[in-house]
């Protein structure tokens, strides 16, 4: 069962840095280049230097790694860091809004106790890269710690265990910061034995499901095998846990956005063409012509909340097609992926990736596809006239990610987006 940890985190001295504010960043996967610019900018203490240290002329393939564990090296021993004085998990709530309304999403940072993939009761749920895994190895490797924390979803459906760190941190000043988009992110450190102890009760016989970050757990569980192989690491040794904010999958804040996709590398067609070629998988329907109906197609597929609808844009001719799986449709996506339950076969970036670009358009090697979350980018990605399909799919949903990962089978890439992201630099997580 996993087993949850109180440590003793690294976090920025305010009296130091000044507004925390100026130090935190996104995850590194979400930051390109100009972004990494503005955030090496903001302080010359961003964690941006730790988490996604920029390369510079000369550097060897290992420099910015070493150049990030200088940086921590530095700030720990000028001050600019601390160690919190006792073990601590630290309650972290993200305050924002989404579609109009207002959300707070409550969670806790600790350690997890590691388990490798189908030996316990923490499940992936997403496929990974080797390059992504290969990078934040190099960056453990150096560091020795975890910059950025895993996030994790646990079934609690009362949500127990957060209301016991809700009480206790009710009366209690919070550390605060805002983010580029404007989230506020609230932070308490809770070093009470007693609180700890009943949380790690209600927690620890329960299964965890990776939400974001599988190439960092990935990448703990080989850090800790590439340690034990130069001799056997004490059981108390940090590298047999990672750092990971675990959710309640019951709370009122947990939401997950669509990945809609551009596509590149198909050979570009017009709706009539595609709709010949979905054929009898699909019943189709032309919408309407023009990239600013992508609107109205999104709200009647968001409306009706059924996996197996699809609303593709075709360039050529710059039309709208709703497509909806049929029965034949749904036989020969499970006649597809035989090796797969039917909870991944009615998921719809498994539908859209496996039936309609693999099979039906015989596409199985494009390049990346654009992936953005929110309509209004799908549409700046379409008037760019660079993609000749796109495609609005509805969201895996928590409960797909509870079902397929109990059937230990992964989603194909991309197939959630919990916002808002979680910061880097809110606290770190020592591993020596």
């Amino acid at each position: 069962m996993p087993q949850i940890e109180a440590f003793r985190g690294i976090r920025y001295d305010l009296g130091h840095v000044g507004s925390l504010s100026d130090v935190i960043a996104p995850p590194y996967d979400v930051i390109d280049k100009e972004f990494q610019d503005a955030l090496y900018k903001k302080h010359p203490a961003n964690v941006i230097r730790l988490e996604l240290n920029r390369e510079e002329p000369g550097d060897e393939t290992e420099s910015r790694y070493t150049r990030a564990a200088k940086f921590l090296k530095e700030w720990r021993a000028q001050g600019v860091m601390f160690t919190e004085s006792d073990p601590a998990v630290y309650v972290y709530h993200q305050v924002f809004e989404y579609a109009g309304q207002s959300y707070v999403r409550r969670g806790f940072m600790a350690r997890i106790r590691l388990e490798k993939f189908g030996e316990g009761k923490i499940y992936p749920h997403e496929e990974t890269h080797a390059n992504a895994k290969a990078d934040r190895l190099m960056l453990t490797r150096a560091c020795k710690a975890n910059i950025s924390q895993i996030f994790g979803i646990y079934p609690d459906p009362k949500n127990a265990a957060q209301e016991i760190l809700e009480n206790f941190v009710a009366d209690k000043t919070a550390l605060e910061c805002t983010d580029h988009l404007g989230v506020l992110h609230r932070l308490w450190p809770v070093t009470d034995i007693q609180i700890i102890s009943k949380v790690q009760g209600l927690v620890g016989d329960k299964p965890v499901f990776i939400a974001d970050g599988h190439h960092r757990y990935e990448t703990a569980l080989n850090y800790r095998e590439e340690l034990s192989k130069a001799g056997p690491l004490p059981s108390n040794h940090p590298a047999h846990s990672v750092l990971m904010m675990l959710i309640g999958m019951d709370d009122p804040g947990l939401i997950v956005l669509p990945t809609h996709r551009c596509f590149r590398g198909l050979p570009e067609m017009t709706s009539e063409e595609l709709i010949a070629k979905l054929n009898d998988s699909f019943t189709c329907k032309v919408v309407g012509e023009g990239s600013d109906l992508a609107t109205r197609v999104w709200e009647e597929i968001e409306m009706e909340g059924e996996q197996g609808q699809i609303g593709f844009y075709t360039a050529k001719d710059q039309r709208w097609v709703l497509a909806r799986i049929t029965p034949v449709g749904q036989k020969k996506m499970a006649e597809l992926s035989a090796d797969h339950s039917a909870d991944w076969h009615g998921l719809g970036v498994a539908i859209l990736q496996r039936l309609v670009l693999e099979n039906l358009l015989g596409a199985k090697n494009l390049p990346k596809a654009h992936y953005v979350h929110l309509v209004e980018e799908l549409v700046e990605g379409v008037e760019t006239g660079e993609f000749a399909l796109s495609a609005l799919v509805m969201p895996a949903t928590v409960q797909h990610i509870q079902a397929i990962s109990s059937h230990l089978e992964r989603m194909p890439a991309k197939s959630t987006y919990f916002y808002p992201k979680l910061l880097s630099g809110l606290v770190i997580n020592p591993l020596e």
